[in-house]
């Protein structure tokens, strides 16, 4: 193997790490929100703005990194992303309360978007077409494969009693084997020809099918990352163990991502994501019916739809808006979290309102909790029935572009 051989795949390898660092950080917090609920005497409401936190950061450092990813590289936006995961942990280990919990999580979030800041970009500069498409999914694999660990560990932590502040330590883990991988590498140079100026990647970015990407993605998030975040306080009662779900859904996710390639070559992103859009509402209308065994079947249907969204809206600007650059990829994926960062409180406050519903009713206890998840995620299938109509006009749209040889 030669020597340039070995440097690529530890930077992508490196990559792969520090998305699960991500990863790390979205499930485990999901799986102690009953815990810091109950320690710390918060309201769904305020574990929404908490979460809000984790998807405000994000958007910030992703918009910012993609800004200047042609002038300092991806080698210091990692670094950044290290200095932020670490400093974000232990403060949230160390955070007293409420007011520390907001302050940390927005570091890691800022963490977080960095990763895919210096990431994307540095995958789509070193790759065209089918290795493009096929290594982006694969990259982005290792969120949802990420996640299903950090589930798995984040359920076993907490039925061996083990406190919230253990569980966060878990997260760091990643975080030292993806800066030892970085270290001493030498990073690919941004691509300055063409999609390196400003000016071209604004004039892309102003074109009506990038702001049309960009009002999609801000669905296609909140389709995936809300009920995957609120599983634990969602499915509490459902008669399925929510973090088990959580770790199916991402499981399925995971797999789907890693062949994900192949389906892209055959159908096109646009083909790929109106299906997706089609079973991620089916995969909602079912989680929010089904109960017991079926809630298992339910969340598999749900994985699937949502498997492909991310790397997919990613790929297709990378694809169909290349001389929008590393800030296009960057200016989607922030609509994304920015989008779902602003619906987490709501989210929160959907379920105190239906708990509140459901005790009018006469109910209380499991029966309560489970009405008020169900509820939450019946208006939550909104989101991707929308997506099938945006989702169909893209197809078109771009069948309409390959006619025309756009």
């Amino acid at each position: 193997m030669t020597i340039e051989n070995q440097n690529s795949k530890r930077l992508f390898y490196g990559s792969c790490f520090a998305l699960i660092t991500t990863a790390f950080s979205f499930s485990i917090r999901a799986g102690i929100l009953p815990q810091l609920g109950e320690e710390f005497d918060l309201t769904a409401k305020q574990l929404g703005f908490i979460n809000q936190m984790w998807f405000v950061g994000f958007p910030i450092s992703m918009v910012i990194g993609g800004l200047f990813y042609h002038v300092i590289g991806p080698k210091r936006i990692m670094m950044f992303a290290f200095f932020a995961h670490t400093v974000g942990i232990l403060m949230t280990i160390y955070s007293g309360g409420y007011t520390g919990l907001l302050i940390s999580t927005l570091l890691i979030g800022i963490g977080n978007g960095c990763t895919e800041a210096a990431c994307n970009p540095m995958i789509a500069d070193s790759n065209t077409g089918k290795r493009m498409n096929t290594l982006m999914n694969r990259f982005h694999m290792w969120f949802p494969g990420g996640i299903v660990l950090g589930s798995l560990i984040s359920l076993g932590m907490t039925k061996m009693n083990l406190g919230w502040e253990m569980q966060i330590w878990i997260i760091i883990v990643p975080a030292i084997i993806y800066a030892y991988l970085f270290y001493g590498q030498e990073f690919p140079k941004p691509r300055t020809a063409g999609e390196g100026a400003l000016k071209a990647n604004a004039k892309a970015m102003l074109s009506p099918l990038f702001i049309f990407i960009c009002l999609c993605m801000t669905l296609t998030a909140i389709s995936e990352f809300g009920p995957t975040q609120w599983a634990q306080l969602i499915l509490a009662k459902s008669g399925a163990e929510p973090m088990i779900i959580l770790a199916l859904i991402t499981g399925v996710m995971a797999v789907g991502r890693y062949f994900g390639g192949d389906f892209v070559h055959k159908f096109d992103q646009s083909g790929v994501l109106l299906g997706s859009a089609i079973f991620t509402t089916l995969g909602l209308f079912l989680l929010s019916t089904q109960t017991g065994g079926m809630a298992y079947v339910s969340a598999v249907v749900f994985a699937v739809g949502v498997c492909y969204f991310w790397p997919n809206m990613i790929g297709f600007v990378a694809e169909k808006i290349p001389l929008s650059g590393a800030i296009g990829m960057s200016i989607v994926g922030a609509f994304g979290m920015f989008s779902t960062s602003i619906f987490q409180p709501i989210i929160g406050n959907w379920i105190d309102k239906a708990g509140e519903k459901a005790a009018e009713t006469g109910l209380s206890g499991d029966a309560l909790e489970l009405a008020a998840g169900q509820a939450t995620l019946t208006t939550m299938i909104t989101f991707p029935a929308i997506l099938i109509v945006l989702f169909t006009i893209l197809y078109f749209w771009v069948k309409k572009m390959k006619t025309e040889g756009v």
